[in-house]
């Protein structure tokens, strides 16, 4: 058989270096020492590092690019120490969405995407504001930009009500709009509402919209330095009574830091009972989700770019070995162990999280890779440079 692509001398960090990756249909065929070296096109990977391609967990892709547009002063309220000005921040960053248009969502989408894609990241779940000032812009510019780079970046587009609902009356109508457009994820950020009773509402909404679509939910929860807020608990008891284990993914949950520890381990026991994985973006708020604990207690765990240049974050790349190497500071994730952890939580960890099926560098998978210019985690974190070649659905598709 005539392999459509062969990688020779390949460091794997399953099977070790000297591999060989035989590809055929935009699926992995074969691993070996001494494979055939009959092939449509042969990559040399010169005894470096070759994984899987980096997965995205969370982008909020209609904001990327406006930090201008939207001003510095959501910057200084959400970087606060103790993030009590998280909901300002927020609410200070959303007039300038009135200036959304489909338009030039779409040109800086187009950019973030090929970013994405010389830094080998191929599966982003991306957030696009709706409420009335958003409208549908986002939506609509995500959706484009899905069918534009199908084949080089997944785009999983989330329908995100980033104001509340509760508080945006009108929200609910443009979420279900959202959905009919072509979403592929419904969203939530439910701390956002003022009462309790508001915040069930907001998780009741976006759960019963999931499943009226049969789709997955993607919910920003806890992103504020109060211990008292649980929404995360909500969620979890959502999806355990609508049966949606394995398609529902927390995102941030930074109060998670400030809880006392009893506390705690009953949220992670709640949190693998409803099969919810969660994103954490540690290099966006002076507050973490416990990671490592995360990990020991057996929830998967993924890592997000989160934003670019946008209100609340000024840097960002889409190069998740950045992101990686930012956790690992912040995290005190310094260990060689550790490292092998963040490099799980941008790769395959991160596709189990996102549900995204066959990530995995062995016979059968899904041939998204990337060849390094590194020999080993190690150092593939400590340069974070983007890799010779990326592979996706079994093509190069480098940019060059």
């Amino acid at each position: 058989m005539k392999y459509d692509l062969l990688i020779i001398n390949a460091n794997t960090r399953k099977y070790g270096d000297g591999q060989m990756i035989a590809v055929k249909d935009g699926r992995i065929t074969a691993i070996g020492a001494s494979l055939k070296q009959d092939a449509a096109q042969i990559i040399d990977a010169k005894g470096n590092l070759v994984t899987e391609s980096f997965v995205n967990g969370h982008l909020h892709l209609c904001k990327v690019f406006t930090l201008e547009m939207a001003g510095q002063a959501a910057l200084g309220e959400y970087h606060t120490s103790g993030m009590g000005g998280a909901m300002t921040s927020i609410e200070r960053a959303a007039d300038f969405k009135a200036a959304y248009d489909e338009s030039w969502i779409l040109r800086n989408v187009r950019e973030a995407c090929n970013m994405a894609l010389r830094h080998g990241n191929t599966h982003i779940r991306a957030f696009a504001d709706v409420d009335p000032k958003a409208r549908l812009e986002g939506v609509k510019a995500l959706i484009k930009a899905r069918e534009e780079y199908k084949g080089k970046v997944e785009l999983q587009v989330v329908a995100f009500p980033q104001d509340g609902i509760a508080r945006e009356p009108g929200t609910e109508e443009l979420m279900r709009q959202a959905m009919d457009l072509g979403a592929d994820v419904a969203g939530g950020i439910p701390w956002m509402e003022y009462t309790k009773e508001e915040e069930q509402a907001h998780v009741d909404f976006a759960c019963g919209l999931a499943k009226e679509y049969d789709k997955g939910i993607s919910m920003l929860l806890d992103d504020v330095g109060d211990a008292g807020e649980r929404t995360l608990e909500m969620l979890c008891k959502k999806s355990i009574e609508m049966g949606w284990q394995g398609r529902v993914t927390a995102q941030h949950c930074r109060a998670m830091e400030l809880y006392n520890e009893n506390y705690f381990r009953k949220l992670t026991a709640l949190m693998k009972k409803a099969g919810i994985g969660l994103v954490s973006d540690p290099h966006t708020g002076p507050l973490h989700a416990r990671v490592k604990d995360l990990l020991l207690a057996g929830v998967p765990v993924a890592l997000g770019q989160d934003d670019i240049s946008d209100a609340y974050y000024p840097y960002g790349e889409c190069n998740m070995l950045q992101v990686a190497f930012l956790a690992s500071h912040l995290l005190w994730m310094t260990s060689f162990a550790d490292m092998e952890l963040l490099y799980d939580m941008v790769t395959t960890g991160a596709a189990r999280v996102l549900g995204i099926k066959g990530h995995t560098l062995e016979v059968g998978g899904n041939a998204d890779l990337v060849v390094l210019d590194q020999k080993d985690v190690w150092h593939a974190i400590w340069k974070h440079t983007p890799p010779v070649y990326v592979i996706r659905n079994g093509v190069d598709v480098t940019l060059r």
